[in-house]
């Protein structure tokens, strides 16, 4: 069993820029970010796989950045130039392998969840 921790949601102005942070129990390879808008399905928006390259939404590229401190089993995400549409929680997500289908910005290919964390933009 993994356990993850997210953090660093905050109200923040169209245009900001936010950390989030995602704590693991332990070293886990396949991790990635999703969010979840009110009334909305969960979206995967940037996904980093072991040996591959990083995977974004279209909705993000460009404005977040994934990285991962495997020393600390801790995945970031850097988000700039927010939109009142990225308004949602956030969640993170980890598997010990994928390949359940969907890829690596499908909840299906995830296991662990973390609880959340809510993200405001305000225009």
């Amino acid at each position: 069993q993994v356990q993850l921790v997210e953090s660093g949601g905050a109200s923040v102005q169209a245009g900001g820029s936010l950390k989030l942070s995602c704590v693991a129990s332990r070293f886990i390879p396949y991790m990635a970010w999703f969010r979840q808008a009110p009334g909305m399905e969960r979206e995967g928006i940037a996904a980093l796989e072991r040996e591959r390259p990083t995977t974004y939404a279209d909705s993000v590229k460009g404005r977040f950045t994934i990285s991962k401190d495997n020393a600390n089993h801790t995945l970031d995400l850097h988000m700039s130039s927010l939109k009142p549409e990225d308004t949602a929680v956030y969640y993170c997500a980890a598997a010990f392998f994928i390949g359940r289908g969907g890829g690596p910005l499908s909840p299906r290919e995830y296991v662990f969840w973390g609880q959340g964390t809510q993200v405001t933009v305000s225009s």
